[in-house]
């Protein structure tokens, strides 16, 4: 569950980031269904598929009604989001197709029935969005990640009866990250699956309110996902449970900065700790998969270039907390060529995920 502390600073952030997000970039935005890239150099535009728009966003949130009141009735506010908001933003950013999650801190709070309650109501709200605006929306169902029995139902119902593409999780739980071993069970029915596991930051408990000026967002979302990711790749879990095909989020937060640290780990690991990574470190980091969102500037793209390849780079805005128009700017800026623009775009998310092709 969050602290009291964490329940305001997440407020805060969303409040904060929420009174600028959409009108920041408000020029390109204006540029309408022709696509900010048109006018960015290395980038496809919309045009490029007869004028409609192509762009598949793996990062694009919702507020299911049910979610919204719970997170009221537990005093936490959040950001003002509407479908209408989100099919406005993807017509203007060339966006034909978004992969929607719950804004944190989704199955993170509350307690094991009302999680379960939740998570199934937000996950037929999300399909029933799906099937209301065909091909324009796909869907992360959330899980009672904590709660292996509901976790593991939540699986089974989301891809069998609502088709989910794959599933949402936060980088933390309490004080536990994704490769904590009481979450095997779990992970263990992903990988069965080979499901899509897209993860977005939150607010550890260690660190909710270290700067009082600065807030929660701006630096400890991208170091948690940082934390969670070398939980797995360290703790075993990512070798354990090869067929899970992860996304993260922010082009990695701060692990393309710290990998030097990490193959010094390697390197000084023995024993157990060695079984554990039996192709090491850099195996490991190379198979996941890394969006856009606020990770879509030069030096972002290049530290995160040095461990993956262009088809492992997803299209991903952070909607509503940011807009298409930016992401565009930003890869439009890069020197990726036209092919590899249509790879993050679209090309890669297809490959993923083949239903939303048209």
């Amino acid at each position: 569950m969050l602290l009291p502390a964490q329940k305001k600073v997440v407020t805060a952030f969303d409040e904060y980031i929420g009174s600028f997000a959409i009108s920041r970039r408000g020029f390109l935005a204006g540029l309408g269904a022709v696509g900010a890239g048109a006018l960015l150099p290395g980038c496809t535009t919309t045009s490029a598929l007869s004028g409609k728009p192509h762009r598949i966003d793996v990062h694009h949130h919702i507020v299911a009604p049910t979610y919204s009141a719970a997170l009221k009735a537990r005093g936490q506010g959040h950001i003002a989001w509407s479908v209408q908001k989100s099919i406005e933003d993807m017509d203007k950013s060339g966006i034909a197709t978004a992969l929607t999650s719950l804004i944190q801190p989704a199955m993170a709070i509350g307690d094991v029935a009302g999680n379960r309650r939740l998570a199934r109501e937000s996950n037929e709200y999300a399909a029933k969005i799906a099937r209301d605006y065909p091909g324009r929306f796909g869907s992360y169902a959330a899980l009672p990640f904590t709660d292996t029995e509901g976790a593991l139902k939540e699986i089974e119902y989301a891809l069998d009866t609502l088709k989910a593409e794959g599933f949402c999780l936060m980088t933390s739980y309490g004080s536990k990250y994704l490769g904590d071993p009481a979450f095997f069970p779990v992970l263990e029915e992903l990988n069965r699956r080979k499901a899509i596991v897209y993860v977005h930051p939150l607010a550890p408990q260690c660190c909710a309110a270290i700067l009082p000026d600065v807030p929660v967002g701006t630096i400890e979302y991208a170091v948690d996902s940082t934390r969670t990711m070398a939980s797995l790749v360290f703790g075993g879990a990512a070798a354990k449970y090869p067929g899970i095909r992860w996304i993260f989020s922010h082009s990695g937060g701060t692990t393309p900065f710290l990998l030097s640290r990490f193959i010094r780990q390697e390197q000084d690991m023995k024993g157990e700790a060695v079984k554990r990574m039996p192709n090491g470190v850099m195996y490991e980091y190379k198979k996941f998969y890394y969006e856009t969102a606020q990770g879509n500037h030069a030096g972002a793209l290049d530290a995160l270039l040095r461990i993956i390849p262009v088809s492992q780079i997803l299209y991903g805005t952070d909607f509503p907390y940011r807009d298409g128009a930016e992401v565009n700017e930003g890869l439009g800026n890069y020197r990726f060529s036209s092919s590899e623009r249509m790879a993050i775009d679209r090309d890669n998310a297809l490959r993923m995920m083949p239903r939303l092709q048209g």
